[in-house]
């Protein structure tokens, strides 16, 4: 059997519907309570596995407080010929949006970005570079 590979603003789209989930502090099952659905469908919408119908994307976009235009900022326009899914990005690239996708990368994002004092800001950077280098 043939492995389907998701199309890349389908999962686009899945990456930017998880990301204001999480960032507003809803768990899956919330919102799939809310849209009637299992917690599981949403997943497969957030994986891209599964893609989100226009009417079902509008109703997400009530939900999560955000235009439907949202979940597709940052497409290219014109994804480069040789691209992998992901729109061509680079690894590092890659890498960072993996980590901006996590649940630790958007808990230490709100958490950093709390922090009004720039020069705490600066020392966190700088102690988390430390702990790198281990």
């Amino acid at each position: 059997m043939v492995k389907k590979i998701p199309n890349p603003v389908d999962v686009h789209v899945g990456g930017r519907v998880r990301m204001r989930r999480i960032l507003i502090g809803l768990s899956q099952e919330k919102l799939g309570d809310q849209l009637g659905l299992t917690f599981q469908q949403v997943q497969k919408y957030e994986k891209g596995s599964n893609r989100i119908s226009a009417s079902r994307l509008w109703q997400m976009a009530r939900i999560l407080g955000v235009p439907v235009a949202f979940f597709f900022d940052d497409i290219p326009d014109t994804p480069s010929e040789s691209s992998q899914p992901g729109f061509g990005e680079s690894a590092g690239e890659t890498a960072l949006m993996d980590f901006l996708s996590s649940t630790e990368g958007f808990q230490l994002n709100r958490a950093f970005s709390q922090i009004e004092q720039p020069n705490v800001r600066r020392k966190l950077v700088e102690l988390a570079k430390a702990l790198a280098d281990n």
